[in-house]
């Protein structure tokens, strides 16, 4: 990781190696903690964070279900995100990630959460392809993971939670183990949900295909990429998926903060497509790029250019 200048932390920013906690901090024993993953793009203007309010948002949403109450208001935050990317500027020369984090501090011990001290803190580093420039161009290799999916009846999936993604840590685990690039999990009835930190198309006849939203976070990549697909009058069904529609399909991609648009060459051994990215994806991932690099004005709403 190439580390920025600074850190907002509690209001404050503070230099990078600076923005520490306490060893005995609620979140670090108990796993109650949300955050959010949100992107700066270079463009032609200058940096501009792609849909600073929506992440901001499902930030303070996620705090809500989970029984933390944030200190700052979703404004003081879309603040902060600004401040702390014009504090940094000098030193990116390209696209940045953005990490918010709302966690329980230091103070008490024990299960019961609400006496712990709310703790808010804003990162950003400069970071390239998620799942690598050569999976970004030519698609990676996914496998079904043998963990499903947190089910709905077990945690709260819609809140973007530390805890929740210890499921998704184990799956990335094992996946690479296994000489994947990434894993795909299934729900606790057997239908596709999601990747470990990604949501997921397939495309079948002209059709572009993604689960419902019965056991998946609802991810604002993919509300974008189905935006795009309408104004390419794409035909879009929001469904369950099986394992082996996906294996029969003709195009697979992720899409996410993190992985962008990434196609999927290959599930479990299956060749999906021609084993390229296919010509629905390059559509859309093109589409994405010119959208958060500020070349689709209908879009320009979407982008905060930091000054």
């Amino acid at each position: 990781m190439k580390e920025s200048k600074y850190i907002w932390k509690d209001g404050k920013l503070v230099p990078w190696a600076e923005a520490t906690t306490h060893i005995l901090s609620h979140t670090l024993h108990y796993g109650n903690a949300v955050f959010e993953g949100t992107r700066a793009y270079m463009t032609k203007k200058g940096l501009a964070i792609f849909r600073l309010k929506d992440h901001t948002r499902r930030l303070l949403d996620s705090a809500k279900i989970v029984c933390i109450k944030c200190p700052y208001t979703q404004e003081e935050l879309e603040c902060a995100q600004v401040e702390l990317l014009r504090a940094n500027k000098d030193e990116y020369k390209s696209n940045v990630y953005i990490r918010p984090i709302i966690y329980l501090g230091y103070g008490v011990m024990g299960v019961a959460h609400m006496a712990a001290p709310v703790n808010v803190a804003i990162a950003s580093w400069e970071w390239g392809a998620y799942l690598g420039e050569e999976g970004m161009n030519n698609g990676i290799k996914v496998k079904i993971s043998s963990f499903v999916r947190n089910p709905v009846k077990a945690t709260m999936g819609k809140a973007k939670a530390a805890a929740n993604y210890l499921n998704s840590q184990m799956a990335k685990h094992e996946a690479i183990s296994c000489g994947c690039d990434e894993a795909l999990l299934l729900d606790d009835n057997g239908f596709v949900a999601e990747g470990t930190g990604e949501c997921f198309f397939i495309v079948r006849n002209g059709k572009l295909i993604t689960p419902s939203y019965d056991n998946t976070l609802e991810s604002i990549t993919q509300a974008t990429i189905m935006e795009l697909a309408r104004d390419m009058g794409i035909p879009i069904e929001q469904r369950r998926i099986t394992r082996d529609e996906v294996y029969i399909a003709d195009e697979a991609f992720f899409t996410g903060t993190a992985a962008e648009v990434t196609p999927v060459r290959e599930l479990d051994s299956r060749i999906i497509g021609n084993g390229k990215a296919g010509e629905m994806t390059k559509a859309l991932q093109s589409a994405f790029f010119k959208l958060v690099n500020g070349e689709n004005p209908k879009y320009a709403h979407y982008l905060t250019y930091i000054d």
